[in-house]
């Protein structure tokens, strides 16, 4: 459980500040007209943020499940993380808001 949100504190912090845009699905296949209609800062503060919310969710469900002693308490705090963040990620980063 902490591998995984290690990865996604990871993966945040290469697409906001390492601009690592080629992660963001289908940025990278658009023409350079089309990357220009688009705020790409703001995406990658979305995905950071998103990607951090969904990690920090892992980190206190694993020490909930340790100070529980029940491991079923980790991984109901991480299908939470994966079935608020995604769809809030994909509906957001479609959003007109990052449309110039």
């Amino acid at each position: 459980m902490l591998i995984t949100a290690i990865i996604f504190i990871l993966l945040g912090a290469l697409i906001k500040y390492g601009k690592f845009y080629f992660l963001i699905a289908g940025y990278n296949t658009m023409s350079k007209e089309e990357k220009e209609n688009y705020n790409i800062e703001g995406i990658a503060s979305l995905f950071r943020n998103v990607m951090f919310g969904m990690a920090a969710l892992m980190i206190i469900g694993y020490f909930a499940s340790k100070w529980l002693a029940d491991t079923n308490v980790a991984n109901i705090f991480f299908y939470i993380s994966i079935a608020i963040g995604i769809p809030y990620l994909l509906i957001q980063s479609n959003s007109k808001k990052y449309k110039k």
